[in-house]
């Protein structure tokens, strides 16, 4: 029987080149792919295996070495918020795997919680104000609350409230806890796809599940200078970068082809979509 590459893992780019792989197809016919290591990672298997990295600085340390984290703003803030504190108790939390986390929900992958934090690094300054939709367990909202810090503001919004219920245990565990304690970071129960009008508008906007197009109220509720981070698709997805101009314009760009859970009402989820 002949072999065919999955060609869904391959993205041809533009952007700099950090690899020239060639793939063979069938059996006479060759084709010469050249994608960035980044981009290929978005949706190929992990870094690494189960059992092979046991310690949160250790994870920090691989990502750094596959080039997925290239600041050490973003180092830093991973290494601080430990990713053990936020997956499901017996799970192996320093994997490079996105983890089931009920409710027909997920935790993304360590090297896609980097690429995203990487992506909005630059906007997550002290003072601003960051919107986390489909917060899950709280990771990230997390991370965008320490890099924000006391005097910003960090929002995560879930529609699922058990989800709501642990994320808020998780962060109470966490180094962070003392900003949910004193109110710059939050969680709450609702429809990301309308946002969370009651702090907006906002320098940041992390979407954690693929849209069918970007929601207006998100777009409404982001700040001009602002940056929005969005899968976007259905079947195919690919990952969305949104710069909001201070004229109100905005752009868009396309950072690599993803695969996230649809963003979807919460019965829907529920039900398997």
């Amino acid at each position: 029987m002949e072999e065919f590459l999955e060609m869904d893992l391959i993205l041809i780019t533009a952007s700099q080149v950090l690899r020239i792989s060639k793939f063979r197809i069938k059996a006479k016919y060759e084709v010469v792919v050249i994608c960035t290591r980044f981009q290929r990672r978005a949706m190929s298997g992990p870094f690494w295996g189960r059992g092979s990295i046991d310690r949160n600085e250790a994870l920090v340390e691989q990502l750094e070495n596959y080039g997925v984290i290239g600041s050490q703003k973003v180092a830093e803030v991973m290494k601080t918020v430990d990713r053990g504190y936020f997956v499901p108790e017996g799970s192996p939390p320093y994997i490079d795997s996105p983890m089931d986390i009920g409710y027909n929900a997920t935790i993304s992958a360590p090297h896609m919680h980097a690429m995203c934090l990487e992506l909005l690094k630059d906007h997550l300054q002290p003072g601003m104000h960051a919107l986390d939709v489909g917060s899950g367990t709280g990771y990230l909202t997390a991370c965008f609350a320490l890099m924000v810090g006391p005097t910003g503001r960090a929002v995560g919004v879930e529609h699922i409230p058990e989800l709501v219920a642990v994320s808020i245990e998780n962060v109470q565990k966490s180094p962070v806890a003392p900003l949910l304690k004193e109110g710059s970071l939050s969680f709450h129960v609702g429809d990301g796809r309308y946002g969370w009008p009651e702090f907006a508008p906002y320098d940041v906007i992390h979407v954690g599940a693929a849209a069918g197009k970007i929601p207006k109220p998100l777009l409404d509720q982001l700040k001009p200078g602002g940056r929005m981070v969005i899968p976007v698709g259905n079947i195919f997805q690919d990952l969305k970068v949104m710069d909001k101009n201070l004229d109100g314009s905005h752009s868009i760009r396309t950072v690599t082809s993803v695969r996230y859970v649809p963003l979807t009402g919460r019965d829907s989820q529920l039900k398997g979509f």
